[in-house]
């Protein structure tokens, strides 16, 4: 197996996934800065242009963070990331799709309609006049986010899940681009400190 990856949260939570995991997967850096990504022959492997992306073992080119992970799972069942049984896979799912779309997508988009407009601009269509929307939709939802938390340990209940390393890689993206955790958020705060204190966060160094 092979992982291209990049700067940026994605290529994040496919590394700290691969440490949890315990994992020696071989890496080639795509160059993000200059649009290596969207030029050959990378876009012969991934046509998306979007980092990171697993060559398989059979030589397949797996995109998409969650699908990458959810294979990984599947080849290295341990530590479960997503479940054991299919009440946790469903659980854990659930949570993904949740952050994913209320939190990650309009945080990530928030940051290239406005601080990383004059990357994205030529690169993918971007709304600028969306941006402070987008970042709003983010915050909200991290507040939902953050009652829902009182009394766990990690989002889903007592288990480390991708669902946990999704968050705090994102969520450590969004205070390096202006959309820091508002610290009314106290419970996402002290969690986002346990996930912390786990080996595979020195992955994102």
């Amino acid at each position: 197996m092979k992982l291209y990856q990049s700067i940026g949260p994605n290529p994040g939570v496919v590394k700290m996934f691969i440490a949890e995991k315990g994992l020696d997967i071989p890496r080639h850096q795509v160059d993000l800065l200059s649009g290596e990504n969207r030029k050959e022959p990378y876009l012969a492997l991934n046509p998306s242009g979007t980092t990171p992306a697993l060559e398989t073992r059979e030589g397949l080119i797996l995109a998409e963070i969650t699908a990458i992970c959810e294979y990984l799972e599947e080849l290295h069942p341990q530590p479960a990331l997503i479940g054991e049984t299919p009440m946790q896979r469903a659980e854990t799912r659930m949570w993904v799709r949740r952050i994913d779309l209320g939190i990650l997508e309009p945080m990530a988009s928030g940051f290239r309609y406005a601080e990383g407009l004059g990357m994205f601009k030529d690169r993918i269509p971007t709304i600028p006049q969306a941006a402070a929307d987008l970042k709003a939709i983010a915050q909200k939802n991290l507040a939902w986010l953050d009652a829902r938390m009182a009394g766990r340990t990690f989002v889903v209940g007592d288990r480390f899940t991708l669902a946990d390393i999704m968050l705090f890689v994102f969520l450590g993206f969004g205070a390096s681009v202006g959309q820091p955790l508002h610290p009314a958020n106290a419970n996402i705060a002290a969690w986002s400190e346990r996930v912390r204190a786990r080996p595979s966060a020195a992955a994102l160094a």
